[in-house]
């Protein structure tokens, strides 16, 4: 166990264990103060029942990182960070909520209630004095379930910046390493374990007080009160923030490395505090996040911005392309591209070695002739952009024996690595191509546009800190590609921490 932590800091793990606690109590809490109330309307307005928990089961079969995908543009209470995943867990918390207090109270003997209004008592006397308590076991089982999923369905907000022991699962399988992945499963399920034996205690203790109703009242009362005190004091907290900017990063290493990169040489050079929002998903979430100011900043690459962004044809042209990007950009979203970090990550498709020296192939176009013995295994955005799968397709004539396997980057490289799938797409600096001795096919038709890495800024926030521009200035063209390659076979290979990569790469290019 003690070889699986020190992959990272302590202080880190108890960071983000403290984000996923505060995010699931957070949630569960606004999820009891809605889900309750609901529970108890359609118990006295029954024909609103079907559709009440009709809509909350609906819900729960939406897949979670679709309802994470539909916040980021929501006004208001959307973009990225912890207040849309407080909202997706709310959503995903309120069914069993609902439905056992709808089947709680429901469920009570008519005659107690009969007996109730005989002795003179109003509504609400019953609600509070009879229904309430002696549907608070089962009500209290429901929150336990909810819980419980709560704190599973949390880790997911680390791919729109919610913190949480989501962060260490995202980077495990961007960078194939298990011992990651258990540092924020471990602790996740250990949250899950406690939720649930605390609350299943609760809901043994308030069952084993049927008939005073009185120091049941009187004790949830007391623990609903302790509840809200400690959750108002957190948000104060988060709330006193010293960071002035935040720069975004998408999920894979590379592109934290390089947030890493502009986050320290701005604490270095100026007065900033810089809030790190790395691991946010692909380009759009990205691109979403920095028009609504949720992010002020991060690296982008001119091709994927041309094509997946601005939904252009694929141009070979470095030069034009960044004109393009950069003109696009400051008209239609107030965005400024700035000038190359020095290196090109273009798209790579990438075989295993053994199969390229068995097949004598080096090139694509030498590679089409065997496609179709192959099974390939294709990241969701190189399927679906422009300058992805399908127009490579058609200038090389693959002819694939299966239709590609959509995986997560960092599953195809373990794919690949197991001969589960003979062909993937990779980025040219990916540190993984190093580890698992993978070859690069050249694109000997020149289907992929240039990929320059460009920092991407607010203008807004240029405008406001004058200091900013010159400090990332520092960094442009300082970068090459064996540079880029070898901080991402640190951290993907040697499992040196980003941090350090960063501050290394920094401290050799001081002028």
């Amino acid at each position: 166990m003690s070889t699986i932590f020190s992959q990272v800091d302590i202080q880190q793990i108890l960071l983000r264990t403290g984000e996923h606690i505060i995010i699931v109590a957070i949630a569960i809490t606004l999820a009891i103060a809605i889900g309750v109330p609901a529970g108890i309307f359609i118990t006295r307005n029954n024909k609103f029942a079907t559709l009440f928990l009709g809509v909350a089961n609906i819900i729960q079969t939406i897949p979670s990182l679709a309802i994470f995908g539909f916040l980021i543009s929501l006004p208001f209470l959307g973009g990225i960070g912890k207040t849309p995943a407080v909202l997706a867990l709310i959503l995903y918390a309120l069914l069993p909520i609902i439905r056992n207090t709808y089947i709680g109270i429901s469920s009570i003997d008519l005659a107690i209630r009969e007996t109730g209004r005989g002795m003179g008592m109003t509504d609400r006397q019953l609600l509070f004095q009879v229904d309430i308590p002696l549907a608070l076991s089962i009500i209290i089982a429901g929150v336990r379930v909810a819980t419980v999923i709560s704190v599973a369905i949390a880790t997911i907000a680390a791919a729109i910046g919610g913190g949480g022991l989501g962060v260490f699962i995202f980077r495990g399988l961007a960078t194939l390493n298990n011992q990651l992945i258990l540092i924020g499963a471990i602790p996740s399920a250990v949250i899950a374990f406690g939720a649930d034996f605390c609350l299943s205690w609760l809901e043994n203790y308030l069952g084993q007080q049927e008939e005073d109703h009185n120091n049941k009242y009187r004790f949830l009362r007391t623990l609903s009160l302790s509840i809200i005190s400690f959750l108002l004091a957190i948000v104060v907290l988060l709330n006193i923030n010293t960071s002035t900017i935040t720069i975004g990063s998408k999920n894979s290493t590379e592109q934290i490395i390089l947030g890493e990169i502009i986050a320290q040489k701005i604490e270095e050079k100026t007065d900033i505090k810089v809030d790190r929002r790395f691991n946010l998903g692909g380009t759009f979430i990205c691109h979403q996040a920095i028009k609504m100011g949720e992010i002020d900043g991060y690296v982008e690459y001119t091709g994927t911005a041309l094509t997946a962004v601005l939904q252009q044809k694929p141009i070979s042209d470095p030069k034009v392309v960044y004109q393009l990007v950069k003109q696009a950009y400051d008209e239609k979203f107030k965005l400024e591209v700035m000038e190359p970090l020095g290196f090109e990550n273009t798209y790579a498709i990438v075989i295993r070695r053994e199969d390229a020296e068995k097949l004598h192939i080096k090139r694509l176009s030498e590679a089409a002739k065997y496609s179709s013995q192959w099974q390939a295994g294709f990241g969701y955005e190189f399927l679906e952009r422009e300058d992805g799968y399908r127009g490579l397709s058609k200038t090389y004539d693959l002819k694939l024996n299966r239709a590609p396997q959509q995986m997560d980057l960092g599953l195809m490289y373990k794919a690949l690595g197991e001969k589960k799938i003979d062909i993937g797409n990779s980025s040219s600096t990916n540190g993984m191509i190093k580890a698992l001795n993978l070859v690069i096919l050249e694109d000997d038709k020149k289907y992929f546009p240039p990929y320059e890495a460009v920092p991407i800024f607010n203008q807004r926030t240029l405008e406001k800190y004058p200091s900013l521009r010159d400090t990332i200035e520092q960094l442009f063209y300082s970068i090459s590609v064996e540079e880029m390659q070898q901080m991402n076979y640190q951290v993907d290979k040697q499992s040196v921490k980003i941090e350090q990569v960063a501050r290394n790469y920094l401290n050799s290019h001081r002028s």
